[in-house]
């Protein structure tokens, strides 16, 4: 059966616009989490991903988080799922990617949308340590990562259940968005840029040649920066060659967990037309698609006292499961 939001997104008074929803999200989502350890996870390259978790009861479900682009385990998207789950009486685990937990990691290479390695090698230690579910939730980048996990290991994955809130199914189409003219386009484009350059001048201080200086000095747009930076760094031969390989849209009907898609139809990050709509082949997938609610926004209730359904639909769709 189809998973069905209850209630249904109804966005908060005053916060009908997609960048209402989007900015007003981003600068007022509650970022207060329980107690959290932290643990550095060693990887097999030699670098490493810092967890931040908490445990529950022996058997109680787990739910792990994946942060989008710049994020960490101190996004009030991420936090709010942690409240949710220790609320619930689950243990969580919030994955910060490499150079997101608060220090450089070590290698030249970083974190990207297409990167399923490091989140499945901590998905499976957790896997390996835990009596109960394994859910995990991830949000505009790494919702697309986690449907990367999903797609690649198939009937082998460690994950019970799974939710993607913001998904950019296709990367090319949402770079190309991002890079759009107009003002807030332009404004989203600079808050990623701004990090994603720093990190990348960082970089080169301790890499040299890891990749074209020259041309990073000059990179104005998403695509110019994965075109110079994450391209080189990661394999691929341009930008292009990257989203193609690493978007997750094309590859659905490979999931084998029940997953639930969370997008909205006024996303001002990725477009509409590439949602997914009729995934009746694979029934495991629930494609919800609002007509509002923005990037990793879905705030219902009102400005003055908010409620935001996106978080709690995933923690509905999680409990649900048998």
């Amino acid at each position: 059966m189809s998973f069905q939001p209850t209630p249904a997104f109804v966005p908060a008074t005053g916060l009908g616009s997609p960048h209402a929803q989007t900015i007003y999200a981003s600068l007022v989502r509650p970022t207060l989490a329980p107690p959290l350890k932290r643990e550095r996870w060693e990887l097999p390259d030699g670098d490493f991903v810092d967890l931040d978790s908490f445990d529950g009861p022996s058997g109680a479900p787990h739910v792990v988080t994946l942060h989008g682009l710049e994020g960490s385990s101190r996004s009030g998207y991420i936090t709010a799922i942690l409240r949710g789950a220790a609320d619930r009486g689950w243990g969580a685990t919030a994955i910060n990617f490499r150079s997101c937990g608060g220090e450089s990691n070590r290698l030249a290479r970083s974190y990207h949308s297409g990167d399923i390695h490091d989140a499945l090698s901590v998905m499976l230690h957790l896997r390996q340590r835990l009596t109960g579910p394994l859910y995990a939730v991830g949000f505009s980048l790494g919702a697309n990562v986690l449907l990367r996990v999903l797609e690649e290991t198939g009937d082998a994955t460690p994950i019970t259940a799974a939710a993607a809130v913001s998904a950019p199914y296709d990367l090319s189409a949402c770079a190309h968005a991002l890079d759009a003219p107009g003002p807030f386009a332009r404004l989203y484009r600079q808050r990623f840029l701004r990090t994603l350059k720093a990190k990348a001048r960082e970089k080169l201080l301790r890499f040299p040649g890891a990749f074209d200086a020259q041309a990073l000095m000059r990179v104005n747009t998403i695509r110019g920066f994965d075109d110079v930076v994450t391209a080189p760094l990661h394999g691929f031969r341009d930008a292009a060659h990257y989203y193609a390989e690493a978007s997750s849209g094309p590859h659905l009907h490979r999931i084998r967990r029940p997953t639930l898609l969370l997008s909205a139809e006024d996303d001002p990050m990725i477009p509409a037309a590439t949602h997914p709509r009729d995934l009746g082949a694979n029934p495991l997938v629930h494609p919800v698609v609002t007509a509002r609610g923005g990037h990793v926004g879905f705030v219902s209730g009102s400005a003055w006292a908010p409620v935001f359904w996106g978080e709690a639909q995933v923690l509905a769709f999680f409990a649900a499961q048998k």
